[in-house]
């Protein structure tokens, strides 16, 4: 069961990467109905997504797996800080190109 808070992570990891470029890519069909709706989700699906490796290394310091957190905690701290730091650059730009649209 928690081997599916690694996967949660990962998708939802991508999913906060494409609902952007979704946003970003329909911005060129002068399609502006729900951006905001979607910036929101990408933001939620990044959130719950690092929520989800906390929720894992709690599960590793629980059953005291001291090894596997020594082994793993650079490689998802960095994972983390990168998908923080795309998802807010590419919802930026969405909402930096969007409020352009909106005030013309």
């Amino acid at each position: 069961m928690t081997g599916l808070l690694n996967l949660g992570s990962l998708v939802l990891g991508l999913l906060a990467w494409i609902l952007p470029v979704v946003n970003l890519m329909r911005y060129k069909n002068h399609e502006i109905n729900n951006w905001v709706a979607l910036s929101f989700m990408s933001i939620s699906a990044c959130a719950i997504s690092l929520c989800f490796q906390i929720l894992y290394n709690y599960h590793l310091v629980r059953i005291e797996d001291w090894n596997a957190i020594m082994d793993t905690m650079y490689a998802v701290a960095f994972a983390a800080t990168v998908l923080l730091i795309v998802t807010i650059i590419l919802n930026a730009i969405t909402l930096f190109l969007y409020h352009d649209r909106i005030a013309k």
